[in-house]
């Protein structure tokens, strides 16, 4: 039974997100950026204080949505702040509300006619959804095994991230896509084969989460490239995303404080490094074979700093309705 104690938190989490949504528009309407940033500021800091001694879970979720939605407005904002908005109230409510993305431009042709592909996405969600759930299932037998503690806790956490990244990343969130497509919006799949990622710049710019790349790109990394050169603007951004994933993943737990952004910051100096590399020559980023373990080696060795033990432990396996 759904009680008060949960019931006003969500009210007012709820009022505190169409405030964001509304006030956001007059903000893009009339180019205010920097007031955009403090409108993402002080609606983190109200959602924060509704779920302070909430459920991690509850808490994580708040923080997440309230922070896509305020980011929204400062992408919009800061996208249309040299252009005529052509975007209509309406169609801003759809895109602040409905899609992952940060780019608002596709949803100016909503109610248009539907476009190629659609329902080839909203297959390819579906198989993901279940493909997630089959590695879920497996994740909650593989705890029951003789396995000692550790190999247990290793091997079900790896199965249960990889379960909820398929439901979530490459199953919901292409369904999404393939949704609005029905609908004229140009939306396009935000993970796009990660695995085939020829290097760390391809992977976190092009195949990875492209929300978040787009979030980064529009609002801190291209205002600051001219300003301060693109390696500090990129580093900026990694941190930036160590930041929002600080929001995300530490704060909820209210441990594990410093480790995401050491995970982002060793991404953005990766990155940096692999263009030195590239521009010295090097050979085994050019073969196919050695680029992609290169790729994969420095995404997914650092992991263990992004989800760490305590996120595990209070979000991940309660998730699925297992307890370390």
């Amino acid at each position: 039974m759904i009680t008060t104690t949960v019931l006003l938190p969500l009210l007012y989490f709820g009022i505190t997100n169409a405030v964001v949504v509304l006030l956001g528009y007059v903000f893009i309407k009339y180019k205010m950026v920097w007031q955009s940033w403090v409108l993402l500021i002080v609606s983190i800091l109200i959602v924060d204080l509704i779920f302070l001694h909430a459920n991690p879970i509850l808490r994580m979720l708040a923080i997440i949505a309230t922070t896509f939605t305020a980011m929204k407005v400062i992408a919009v904002a800061q996208n249309y702040k040299s252009k005529k908005l052509t975007l209509r109230f309406n169609q801003w409510l759809v895109f602040a509300g409905g899609w992952a993305g940060m780019r608002a431009e596709p949803f100016e042709n909503l109610g248009h006619a539907p476009l190629t592909n659609a329902w080839a996405m909203i297959w390819f969600g579906l198989g993901r959804v279940i493909a997630g759930g089959v590695f879920i299932l497996l994740g909650r037998q593989i705890v029951l095994l003789p396995l000692g503690p550790k190999p247990a806790y290793l091997l079900t956490t790896a199965f249960l991230l990889v379960g909820l990244s398929l439901i979530l990343h490459f199953g919901l969130l292409s369904i999404s896509a393939g949704t609005w497509r029905l609908k004229g919006v140009n939306t396009y799949y935000l993970f796009k084969q990660p695995a085939r990622a020829m290097s760390i710049t391809e992977f976190w710019g092009k195949r990875w989460n492209m929300a978040f790349s787009e979030m980064t790109s529009i609002t801190i990394f291209r205002p600051l490239r001219n300003k301060i050169g693109p390696a500090a603007a990129l580093m900026v951004a990694f941190g930036f995303s160590g930041l929002l994933h600080e929001l995300a993943l530490s704060v909820p737990v209210n441990s594990g404080y410093g480790l995401p952004m050491i995970y982002f910051i060793i991404q953005g100096a990766m990155v940096l490094l692999e263009k030195v590399l590239t521009n010295g020559g090097a050979a085994f980023l050019k073969h196919p074979f050695t680029a992609r373990l290169w790729t994969l080696f420095w995404v997914i060795a650092p992991m263990p700093l992004l989800f760490h033990p305590q996120f595990i432990r209070q979000i991940v396996w309660p998730m699925v309705g297992l307890h370390v």
